[in-house]
């Protein structure tokens, strides 16, 4: 029953935040100050885990296709799919739900605890369009990192074969370049919104209606990520079998 009540009042949450909107030029501000924080902040950890990830998925395949009858532009074809749509859309959109999610919920929670989100409700804000709106917003801009994520992935995978001369360089491009089919990243980046709005919203209602202290913070700041995690995995296979089956 608790799982159900956290559903419904997830929910209800969504409704709420939409209401009396709090005003542009206040709102404004805390798009910018949570695209700083959110994607912004994000942007080195990201970069570092495509490039290298990327690497690890051509050694991977290279080592895994060494057949005289498989052609060597295959590694960067693989590469490509892999990056494209999988690693870089769910792999670092988990990464980043312990990132973003931990950093929303502890923000939020600690908010709780400290009474800030009270007074915000005594001065009349809707204190869910306030503080959870202006995230969502921030992270509809998740895809420009996920787009550096792709580019770097197979970056990544272009050096190891440079450097570990597992196939040349040429053979990589010409595998990346092979039987592309624009459809694929239309599906990565509609993954990447629909993982952005949980990436937003899940963290949010755990530290909004976190009780407790200090401790409790950390508490809801673990379950968040658990949580949101799962999501993103359950939501990678709906929409996986929906738009590619």
């Amino acid at each position: 029953m608790t799982a159900l009540n956290n559903i419904g009042k997830y929910f209800l949450m969504i409704a709420d935040m939409f209401r009396k909107p709090t005003k542009w030029s206040v709102m404004k501000q805390l798009i910018l100050k949570d695209i700083d924080d959110l994607i912004i902040g994000s942007l080195g950890i990201v970069a570092f885990i495509s490039f290298f990830v990327g690497g690890v998925v051509t050694i991977q395949t290279a080592l895994n296709i060494d057949n005289p009858l498989i052609p060597k532009y295959l590694v960067g074809f693989a590469t490509r799919q892999s990056v494209i749509l999988e690693f870089a859309p769910t792999f670092i959109s988990i990464i980043m739900a312990g990132k973003v999610g931990s950093f929303i919920t502890s923000s939020i929670g600690t908010m709780r605890v400290t009474e800030q989100i009270d007074a915000l409700e005594v001065m009349g804000v809707n204190s869910l369009n306030y503080l959870v709106f202006p995230k969502v917003i921030a992270l509809l801009l998740y895809p420009f990192a996920i787009s550096i994520a792709m580019f770097l992935g197979i970056l990544g995978g272009m050096a190891a074969c440079y450097f570990g001369g597992f196939v040349s360089v040429d053979n990589y491009i010409m595998g990346v370049q092979q039987d592309f089919t624009p459809f694929h990243l239309t599906y990565a980046f509609i993954k990447t919104f629909v993982f952005a709005f949980a990436l937003a919203t899940i963290p949010s209602f755990y530290g909004y209606y976190m009780k407790g202290g200090a401790l409790e913070v950390g508490k809801a700041s673990t379950t968040s990520f658990v949580w949101t995690s799962v999501v993103i995995i359950l939501l990678n296979y709906l929409l996986t079998q929906m738009l590619l089956s």
